[in-house]
């Protein structure tokens, strides 16, 4: 079937990067395989992440169908593209629909896009991984993608006010070799095994950053272990 609206969204989100001068540094496209089901992994630090980790998969001709929660697919302006684009929306309260779904797209050759801390980290570093994405992989017999992304908080993130007209903002990417979910061994220490690889993406990704905060009042960004305004994981738990 052919796909209508998908490319051109693409197409508008390069139009906007290029109009904003955001310099996309993307490494490891080549891990993403050019067919064939997949389950690609992110950290999540901005609401935009789901258009950058997109991106990886174009140099090889892909396209990925992100799980994202129902809510967004009920907004009137971001849902019908939503389904035209065969996102999967995800009710947490019943999420045994959408893991089906997801199932039966990774076992018909799609590569579905998963944030498995399930939530953006406030505090920019990677929270606890939840099983599912490796779950799906065991049983749908896929690899797991692992992926990286730095800077894009900076555009737009919890907590902070929306921010699209600054220009000239670094977004880093990362994606490494693909991770194998055997089913010889359990769903937890894949997920271990996962979040351990994005995690030596991250902090690639971070080192290779070519921006650092102006000022003290713009450290908001960058995480406290490196010396940064946001909130540890501690003070984020204690006012979540």
């Amino acid at each position: 079937m052919a796909e209508l609206v998908y490319p051109p969204v693409i197409g508008a989100a390069h139009a906007l990067f290029r109009a904003l001068d955001i310099r996309i540094d993307m490494k490891g496209t080549e891990h993403i395989p050019r067919q064939g089901g997949a389950v690609l992994v992110s950290n999540h630090i901005g609401y935009l992440d789901f258009v950058f980790a997109g991106l990886t998969a174009r140099p090889q001709k892909r396209l990925v169908r992100f799980m994202a929660k129902e809510s967004v697919f009920r907004h009137k302006v971001s849902g019908p593209l939503m389904r035209a684009m065969k996102h999967i929306p995800v009710d947490r309260k019943q999420g045994e629909a959408a893991y089906r779904h997801a199932l039966d797209s990774l076992r018909s050759g799609e590569i579905i896009g998963v944030f498995p801390e399930a939530t953006i980290s406030q505090s920019f570093t990677l929270k606890s991984f939840k099983s599912g994405a490796a779950r799906m992989a065991q049983e749908a017999g896929v690899p797991l993608i692992p992926v990286a992304l730095w800077g894009t908080q900076r555009l737009w993130t919890k907590g902070r006010p929306r921010d699209l007209k600054r220009s000239h903002i670094p977004v880093t990417l990362r994606v490494g070799e693909p991770i194998e979910a055997s089913t010889d061994h359990y769903a937890g220490a894949i997920t271990r095994r996962l979040r351990e690889r994005v995690q030596e993406l991250l902090d690639s990704a971070q080192r290779a950053y070519p921006a650092a905060p102006k000022d003290s009042s713009d450290s908001w960004w960058l995480p406290a272990h490196l010396g940064g305004s946001a909130p540890t994981p501690a003070q984020v738990k204690e006012t979540g």
